[in-house]
Order: structure tokens, then sequence, then C-alpha cells
């Protein structure tokens, strides 16, 4: 049976994250992914982490401090358990234009994660969906940026099929690169609009029966229920969890 995880920026909008670790872990996950506020106070986190049973195997960093303080981002991680380190974004001003700009942003991506390789973490990118749309020479970021054979990739399944992908034919591609998977649902056209479209794993259109036995077979073994803006955290947690364990 797979054990699950739970990016902890799905609950933002909620209780304090004492409160959001207790329910995690009281509905049957047993992993949670970081990202920015849970590492402001690491003794917070590492006593709740501690209390509730739950691990944190992999986490969100910037790009900006993987690439500037990758000491920081170590400490981070070796405080909290983490071993799987993920850059997750880059803001629209800061995005390449042509192929030429995402080839040379893949081998700064690279770089910027081969200290954090050296000292024994796994390191990957998280895609949204503006890595699989097509540059105007054709090109897709997302194959520019794996290129790079040392980076990982954290794919986001939801955001692919936002974009016109179809998912199967990534985990294709790059199943032997995929380090972590997120699981999150997308509604069909016009529903869910005060979640921003989003569904709750398996109450939305993705084929996650397929995919996620896919992923399984490519090798990966994490899996993180996600979803970018719940009405309500313990529904979305509870039902992306009894969906997925049904599988």
């Amino acid at each position: 049976m797979t054990d699950f995880s739970y990016q902890l920026y799905s609950s933002r909008d909620f209780g304090p994250m004492p409160e959001t670790f207790g329910m995690l872990a009281a509905l049957g996950y047993a992993h949670v992914e970081g990202y920015g506020p849970v590492y402001e106070d690491l003794d917070a986190t590492k006593k709740a982490l501690d209390e509730t049973g739950l691990t944190m195997p992999s986490g969100h960093f910037a790009m900006d401090l993987v690439e500037n303080n990758p000491d920081r981002v170590i400490e981070i991680a070796k405080a909290l358990g983490i071993r799987k380190i993920i850059v997750p974004y880059l803001m629209p001003a800061d995005r390449p234009t042509d192929a030429a700009g995402w080839t040379a942003f893949g081998k700064r991506l690279a770089t910027a994660g081969k200290p954090l390789q050296d000292a024994g973490f796994q390191f990957g990118w998280h895609n949204h969906d503006f890595e699989f749309i097509a540059l105007p020479t054709g090109e897709l970021p997302i194959d520019l940026i794996l290129a790079n054979e040392s980076v990982g990739f954290e794919f986001d399944v939801a955001w692919a099929a936002v974009a016109g992908q179809d998912p199967a034919d990534v985990i294709a591609q790059y199943g032997d690169r995929i380090i972590a998977a997120h699981v999150k649902d997308r509604a069909p056209a016009g529903q869910n609009a005060n979640e921003d479209g989003w569904a709750d794993a398996g109450h939305g259109t993705l084929d996650w029966p397929g995919h996620f036995s896919a992923l399984k077979a490519a090798g990966c073994d994490l899996f993180i229920m996600e979803h970018d803006k719940p009405a309500d955290d313990n529904r979305f947690a509870s039902r992306a969890l009894a969906y997925m364990t049904s599988l």
C-alpha cells in the first residue's frame, strides 16, 4: 500500500500549522511536503512533525534561495528530514520567452542543484502549465529544462493536463526522471469556479487510476496530494486520500 504526502500549501488559508498537521495525521497521511512559510520556525515545524509522527521527505524551495544560499537550504532540509529538494516556480516576469532562454535556465537550474546533490539530496523541478505550452519555434520549455539529465522532475499531473498535454505521454517520456508526483484533479469545464476549477483527486476529469499505475510502474515513490484553492481543506484531504488509497 502506498503512503501519501500532502503539500502544505493546500492548507495555507486554514488553521495554524499544528492543527493542520494533526488533521493530516488523524486522516492517515504519512508525510507532508514543505514550502516557504513552514521553514520560518524550524523548531515549531520539527515539533509538529514529532508530535504527529508525520515526516517531510520533500520540500519546495525558491530558486533564489537554492541559487544564492544553498547552505541554508541544506540546513533546513537536514533539520526537517527532507530528502528531495524541489524548485517549484518562476514568476511570469522571470520566465524566458524563447528556446535559448529556457535552455540557459535549465543549465542554471542544474548548476544550482549540484551543491545539494553533492550533499546527498535529490533535486528537481516542479512544473505548472507554462512549461508545457509550446514556444513560437515549437519547443516545450519542459523538454529544454529536462535536457539537463541531473535535474529530476516532480510531475504535477493536473497542470500538464491544463496545458493541453496528455499526462500519460509525459509519464511515458520522462518516467525515469520523475522523483515525485503531485496528485490533484481538474473539475469539468464551468464547475468548481470558487476553487479556481480544481477538484479533489478522483472527483475531477483526470484518469487517476491510469496515471497512478503508470507512475508507480515508472518507479515514482512519492505521491503528494495538492489542491491549489480548496474551499475546505479537511474535505479535500479526506476525499483525496480515500480515493487514492482505494486504487
